[in-house]
């Protein structure tokens, strides 16, 4: 059974669908199946993996909404065991469809059950936001990761962001963890990135990665060729940070390939 989890911050421009696109793609070259549910409106993540959103027929809006069925939604990548499921402009206005819906905080979870025997990984890019999509990411998952950036304000937000897990927890889903918290936009040589090191440490004993993502040229690149940075230029820092940082991740879930 796949490990459902959630890449979620509700602050934008942290990395969170950078990570989820190269976090899944350094997977899946490892050789475990992974399934990439692209859940934020913008997108970003479909055509990061060079899906263009026209050609696509059925969305996780559908899904959420209950148009069709999570394995109708799966869109196989052309990099290695990666799969996705796209999404579409229609979720734009998915949140006041949701809010009339029965259970409409589990919608998600409930669909993507279906397809749980399927991967070893289901990764969820969730909206930069702490809405009802959000939650349904939440719900659905059994870990979450956190990107932060090293920059000034890093942690502006994250309480709040703390205390919709603490409420998720205790009305819905019991057993969601977090399961990291990445450095991205990592500069070692500036004391601002230390100073935030440190921060993030003090509030997330134990949960940081050793794995930091750098600020990187070729991370910014290769989304514009539909790419993730492995594919794109293998042996740039950004491809190698997030080769690290696959391996980091299956070693604390057990998987050794």
């Amino acid at each position: 059974m796949a490990k459902t989890v959630a890449i979620v911050n509700q602050k934008g421009g942290v990395g969170k669908t950078t990570t989820a696109v190269n976090l899944a793609a350094a997977l899946g070259n490892r050789g475990c199946k992974v399934l990439l549910a692209d859940i934020d409106p913008q997108g970003n993540s479909t055509s990061g993996f060079g899906i263009n959103k026209k050609d696509v027929t059925n969305t996780s809006y559908d899904m959420l909404i209950g148009n069709c069925g999570a394995k109708d939604c799966i869109v196989k990548t052309a990099f290695k065991n990666v799969s996705i499921i796209p999404s579409g402009m229609d979720l734009a206005g998915a949140e006041l469809e949701l809010a009339d819906l029965e259970k409409r905080e589990s919608r998600l979870k409930n669909a993507l059950a279906f397809v749980n025997e399927d991967f070893d990984f289901i990764f969820l890019d969730c909206p930069p936001s702490l809405g009802l999509i959000t939650l349904n990411g939440l719900c659905a998952a059994d870990t979450l990761i956190v990107p932060i950036q090293c920059e000034f304000y890093a942690l502006e937000g994250l309480s709040q962001l703390i205390g919709t897990v603490r409420t998720v927890k205790r009305l819905y889903n019991p057993y969601l963890e977090i399961e990291g918290v990445l450095l991205t936009m990592y500069d070692g040589r500036l004391n601002l990135t230390q100073q935030v090191v440190d921060e993030v440490k003090k509030c997330f004993p134990k949960k940081v990665y050793s794995s930091a993502i750098p600020r990187n040229v070729r991370l910014s690149e290769a989304p514009g060729f539909g790419m993730p940075v492995m594919y794109y230029d293998k042996s740039s820092k950004g491809a190698k940070a997030y080769d690290k940082l696959a391996h980091e991740f299956m070693k604390a879930n057990g998987k050794r390939r």
